[in-house]
């Protein structure tokens, strides 16, 4: 299997895809917003944006199966290779006009990333990475930050809209996070999150209750630019652990923090 290929392949299926999600943008039907739950929106964009992605990663690798965020294609539990998809990462951000939001595509075998793709669509640069290739932006490589420790940092993160439950944890972690560090930042889009922290743009990430569509591709380029990825234990299993502490020099300092919350 070439992953050089395919990821290629990938980067300009991304593009389209997103200039298709650009170019509804400007005239975006807000009565067309469906709620999938609490807090949890969905638009014709995303589906549509979803189709597409679907149908040409069936022409790159047709053996493969899907894990999707929108279910326009069903999970097929048998298949060793899965495409892990978020069509439009940070669809609330796209319903409400903020220019943060991205396409994430990657793949996956088992909990194995081999390839990983983030088209951050607004500032047009395209985040790419297969395993053991590097991490690059459009044609640029790129590396995690310098910085060695939190007071250097700048940290992205998420904050929960439909599962509550760990809130007062989740706060206590950014309290103090927010005294030790230059700053707290929250863009709505993991994958985007995640990138920037490949690229050195922030120090870490950490969020809970992200699906797999949501961390995946990013996960893979954090790691290829030099990064650790884990969950909040500082296990490896974070893919289907619904969390994620993604960061370069700083993990084991930022580990530490989390893990007295958690």
């Amino acid at each position: 299997m070439n992953l050089a290929h395919i990821t290629e392949e990938v980067v300009k299926l991304s593009i389209q895809v997103g200039e298709f999600i650009r170019t509804e943008s400007r005239s975006f039907d807000s009565e067309r917003i469906e709620h999938k739950g609490k807090n949890d929106l969905v638009s014709y964009v995303d589906k549509e944006s979803e189709r597409r992605i679907v149908e040409g990663l069936k022409k790159i690798l047709p053996e493969a199966g899907f894990i999707t965020e929108e279910n326009t294609v069903a999970e097929e539990e048998d298949k060793e290779l899965k495409w892990i998809i978020d069509p439009l990462d940070g669809t609330t951000n796209f319903i409400h006009g903020l220019p943060s939001y991205s396409t994430s595509i990657a793949l996956a075998k088992g909990e194995v990333l081999l390839v990983g793709v983030v088209f951050d669509i607004n500032h047009y640069d395209c985040f790419h990475a297969y395993l053991g290739g590097g991490a690059y932006c459009n044609d640029k490589k790129i590396e995690i930050s310098k910085a060695r420790t939190i007071s250097e940092s700048l940290i992205a993160t998420g904050f929960p809209y439909t599962n509550f439950d760990k809130m007062d944890a989740y706060l206590a972690a950014l309290k103090d996070l927010m005294k030790e560090s230059h700053g707290l930042r929250r863009m709505g889009s993991a994958a985007v999150d995640l990138v920037y922290t490949a690229m050195g743009r922030y120090e870490g990430f950490f969020e809970y209750d992200l699906k797999p569509y949501d961390v995946a591709a990013g996960a893979l380029i954090v790691q290829e630019a030099g990064g650790t990825v884990t969950n909040f234990s500082g296990g490896k299993d974070f893919l289907f652990k619904r969390e994620i502490v993604a960061a370069g020099h700083i993990h084991a300092e930022f580990l530490d923090v989390i893990k007295k919350y958690w």
